[in-house]
């Protein structure tokens, strides 16, 4: 390897250059950008453009080896997440996407000619835990046993500026864990590399996904996209994002559901379509809730609720063996069976069961007692429907652990569902419950438009009353139906809660990438012109950060001496090279953040 013949800065050098604020780095990250200076001034780049072909995989490399085999060129890249260095030899962990291998690194091999750089300047000094590195050799067994590649090249192929968060173990105890859930979700990057079976959690939800689609698509169904931008936001009952489109002047909603979009398919003469995407709706945030979350809503012709009760508890069994290779999973203290078939159990019954109200022929009124007796807030503003709802939610729902159908519900709660074929005043839908929570709701779809008219009507006169979950009348989807809609069946799956149930994960937040977070919290600061106000001047202002005083009021009951101690402290550590003031100049500054 050839190197430019420039000087490399010194520390202080490099200090005195950079352009961002050198008081807002770590001396490991003040470190490691002097190296990246050094290993430019050595003329290697320390962020290439070029192709790195690699050809094979930690745990590949590690399962076919054999040791009566041929000898197997490779060529690997992943981070440097380990170095042991032993004189003229060293060894190194690599981490690629599928797991970590051992490499052995020999200063004669790598450098083969005089130059020794390489080895002694760049592999022992330059090179930090977390760089990407491509390693070309062969596949070897040390002497201990370990399957471990012998380097043959060694190439710098990206440099991390920040130290990883590497977990340390002494006599089987752990240190230094990067496990603050805050953390964890705020920066997914560095939890993924750094805890062991993280990732395993997503590639599970993309084999939930993956199996679905197969079903789905094997069973002669159609993937298709809908709008996300509505001018009405239908198809569930949920508030809204609202945003304004400037060139039509007009508010849009991002999607609550993908219902009435799917439905007006099926009116248009597909007989079975699906869609997996976004959904947005602008309510609180728990365990279980995210205000954006994946769903798929499945629609098909010539089906009712009871063929799509079958069909769902088919699909369910096989996404299960396709990601566990068995029909259990263990989610918590619970063990859940997803074999079918489920129980079916209609929703009156089962708040009967579970709490010994019979709700069955009472008055809204009745029903409205009963939810305030058991704790019910706000109930004045709730429909019948809305009602029974809030009291299956209290007293039965988080009960049903093993995969349940909670069928025919009243026709308040079901502005979209069918009337029972055999039950007056109820409909054909049904929830599935798995662990306590609603993981499906499914209909035989309303194709009545008179009667999906007069039930939008209804929905009106609840947002009358301040029901703000109320749906809105969608006159297009209306005039869709008046063309006829052929009896069909839906179902809506939380494709985030499944993938809770089927990888055993505790919240919703788990098996998000990027869940919703609340703005990173940062000190407030006095401005420069406020510190400037009192005396300091421009350049000391980030060194009084550094020292924890943020604010002009922070140095209002500091002593002069102890200012003057940390001011000019940190002036020294960082060779800064400014003149440090007197005693007297930070008595002036306390004495005027004092007036």
């Amino acid at each position: 390897m050839k190197f430019f013949c420039k000087f490399a800065p010194t520390k202080q050098e490099y200090i005195q250059n950079i352009d961002m604020n050198v008081l807002e780095l770590s001396e490991q990250e003040i470190g490691r950008r002097q190296s990246l200076e050094e290993l430019r001034s050595m003329g290697i780049d320390p962020y290439p453009a070029a192709e790195y072909p690699t050809d094979a995989f930690s745990t590949d490399i590690i399962a076919s080896f054999s040791d009566d085999a041929p000898q197997r060129e490779v060529c690997i890249a992943g981070r440097l997440m380990s170095r042991r260095v032993m004189g003229k030899a060293s060894f190194a962990e690599i981490q690629d996407s599928k797991g970590r291998v051992q490499v052995y690194i020999s200063r004669d091999e790598i450098c083969p000619g005089e130059d020794k750089d390489l080895y002694n300047k760049v592999f022992k000094k330059l090179m930090d835990i977390g760089d990407f590195i491509g390693v070309k050799g062969f596949v070897f067994r040390t002497q201990t046993g370990e399957i471990s590649v012998h380097a043959k090249e060694l190439t710098m192929l990206s440099k991390s500026l920040k130290p990883l968060p590497i977990v340390k173990y002494k006599d089987g105890v752990a240190y230094d864990k990067f496990e603050d859930p805050e953390l964890r979700y705020r920066q997914r990057y560095v939890d993924l590399v750094v805890n062991d079976g993280v990732k395993d959690t997503f590639l599970k939800r993309a084999t939930i996904l993956r199996t679905m689609r197969k079903v789905f698509d094997e069973a002669g169904f159609t993937e298709v996209e809908t709008p996300i931008l509505q001018q009405i936001a239908g198809g569930a009952s949920a508030r809204p994002f609202i945003t304004h489109h400037n060139a039509l002047n007009v508010d849009l909603y991002l999607r609550i559901a993908t219902e009435l979009y799917l439905k007006r398919l099926i009116v248009g003469g597909f007989e079975g379509v699906y869609e997996i995407g976004r959904n947005f709706r602008n309510e609180g945030m728990d365990r279980s809730h995210n205000p954006e979350f994946t769903c798929m809503e499945l629609y098909v012709s010539y089906k009712d609720y009871n063929w799509m009760m079958s069909f769902t508890e088919k699909l369910l069994e096989e996404i299960c063996i396709a990601v566990n290779g068995t029909t259990e999973v263990k989610i918590g203290d619970n063990v859940v069976s997803f074999k079918a078939p489920y129980r079916r159990l209609p929703i009156l019954e089962a708040i009967k069961e579970k709490s010994g109200y019979d709700l069955e022929g009472k008055t809204e009124e009745e029903i409205r007692e009963i939810a305030k007796s058991i704790g019910i807030e706000d109930t004045e503003l709730m429909g019948k429907g809305k009602l029974i709802d809030e009291i299956f939610g209290e007293t039965a729902e988080g009960t049903f652990i093993q995969p349940t159908f909670i069928t025919d519900y009243p026709v308040e709660m079901s502005p979209l569902t069918k009337m029972h074929r055999s039950k007056p005043g109820l409909t054909e839908r049904f929830e599935l419950m798995v662990n306590g929570k609603e993981l499906a709701n499914a209909y035989s779809e309303l194709n009545d438009p008179i009667d999906q008219e007069e039930r939008f009507m209804e929905q009106m006169r609840l947002a009358d009353k301040g029901d703000d979950e109320a749906m809105v009348i969608d006159h297009d989807f209306l005039r869709a139906l008046q063309y006829g809609m052929p009896p069909t069946s839906g179902i809506g799956i939380g494709i985030d809660r499944l993938a809770i149930l089927m990888t055993g994960q505790p919240t919703i937040q788990e098996v998000l990438l990027f869940p919703t977070m609340k703005p990173e919290k940062k000190a407030p600061k006095s401005s420069v012109a406020e510190w400037a106000a009192v005396g300091v001047p421009e350049q000391w202002v980030p060194v009084l950060n550094k020292c924890g005083y943020y604010l002009v009021q922070d140095i209002k009951e500091v002593k002069a001496q102890k200012l003057q101690q940390d001011v000019c402290g940190v002036n020294k550590k960082y060779k800064l090279g400014y003149d440090n003031p007197k005693v007297e100049e930070f008595q002036q500054w306390i004495d005027n953040a004092n007036k």
